[in-house]
């Protein structure tokens, strides 16, 4: 496949994430817990979902810029430990609701830290 078709399955999978993790902050932030919530089993599919377009679209991506060298960039790391975070960071809402809303608010900052990443790959 082409670096263009794995660029756009990392960005969809990205999307998916973030639709998840944004709609499971706002639905514990408004008073739901596992029990109760409706649209539990929606987002852990869509999560699970774009965790693994993520990591297909990046390392599909990553085999097509051809990077000479051994090991892995500092660039790619970064974007790695990141991608942990947001698999992780579906479990904390529901254990802990009260973070709930800083979940919310580190979405973005994860993403800003992941893009940066892969705009000037400073490492």
């Amino acid at each position: 496949m082409p670096l263009a078709t794995y660029k756009l399955l990392h960005i969809l999978g990205v999307l998916l994430i973030f639709a998840a993790l944004g709609g499971l902050a706002l639905t514990v932030a408004d008073g739901a817990t596992k029990e109760t919530s409706s649209v539990r089993k929606l987002i852990g599919m869509t999560h699970g979902i774009g965790m693994l377009v993520v990591l297909v679209g990046g390392f599909g991506a990553l085999a097509r810029l051809d990077i000479q060298g051994g090991g892995l960039p500092g660039w790619i790391i970064v974007k790695l430990a990141v991608w942990l975070a947001l698999g992780a960071l579906i479990t904390l809402p529901y254990r802990r609701p009260a973070t709930a809303r800083t979940v919310f608010w580190l979405l973005p900052v994860l993403g800003a830290v992941a893009v940066s990443m892969a705009l000037w790959k400073p490492f």
